[in-house]
């Protein structure tokens, strides 16, 4: 974004007037109507729906650590695999590394992963899919492979369509379905607060440090992700939230329902 200069009443450039009326002119133009220009993005609808799961999320949050009853938070992101069309020109000194800019799309993948945010825990899953039955699977890997001795889990998750323990029914038997959702309490955040979730931050900090370059198969990408999941595991790296309910009710007053 460009910003005028103002230099004192003389102007930047220390001819009185001249510069200044620059300036009113930019200001003017920006304060025009111009209906034939639109910006597009989500106007969330906000009201007693948001503030309420917003809340049971944070809730969620603040509870003490207690190992027979973890928090975690799941959430997934589509991964695009892409093959180089030529060979990268390695870096030099002075010089970065350089790719063509065309590339061979080699489909995609999906990426599934737990965070447990006080213990610094985040396995991270590797599937061809996204569908109820991934998400089913998932679910039970959460109960009996991460979690076998938990009386509940509590997992926070958004609201996509396959999170839900319908999904389960579609891929177990009911007795199994049952039995896996009986360990679970799902919390989802609010619809367009998805940022809530503190599994996204991880899956942005994932993306940053090991998937911001091209690789062309589902095994190139387990292989790149598995040592940045060790080693953050190693380090149990934690993230510490402190957005509170307390500090909700303060800073986001304006989307709670006036009572009158």
């Amino acid at each position: 974004m460009d910003h005028a200069i103002v230099g004192g009443p003389a102007g930047a450039g220390g001819h009185r007037g001249g510069d200044f009326r620059r300036d009113r002119a930019t200001h003017t133009q920006k304060t025009v109507l111009k209906p034939w220009q639109k910006q597009q993005w989500c106007i969330p609808a906000v009201g007693s729906e948001f503030v309420w799961r917003m809340e049971d999320v944070l809730d969620v949050y603040a509870l003490p650590l207690e190992l027979s009853v973890p928090r975690v938070c799941f959430d997934e992101c589509p991964y695009q695999l892409l093959d180089e069309v030529r060979e990268p020109l390695p870096p030099q000194p002075g010089k970065p590394k350089r790719q063509d800019c065309e590339y061979e799309r080699e489909g995609t993948c999906n990426l599934f992963l737990f965070l447990e945010p006080h213990l610094g825990w985040r396995p991270v899953e590797v599937t061809k899919r996204r569908t109820k039955q991934e998400f089913a699977q998932a679910m039970k890997d959460l109960v009996d492979v991460h979690f076998p001795t938990a009386s509940l889990i509590r997992v926070v998750l958004d609201n996509l369509n396959t999170h839900t323990p319908a999904s389960l029914y579609e891929m177990f038997e009911p007795e199994e379905a049952r039995r896996i959702l009986r360990r679970l309490a799902f919390h989802y955040t609010p619809k367009h607060g998805s940022w809530l979730n503190m599994a996204e931050l991880e899956l942005s900090v994932l993306g940053r440090q090991c998937l911001d370059h091209r690789l062309p198969t589902m095994e190139r990408v387990k292989a790149v992700i598995a040592p940045w999941e060790q080693g953050r595991n190693d380090h149990r790296v934690t993230i510490q939230w402190r957005f509170t309910t307390a500090a909700a009710r303060a800073k986001l007053h304006r989307l709670y329902p006036s009572i009158s």
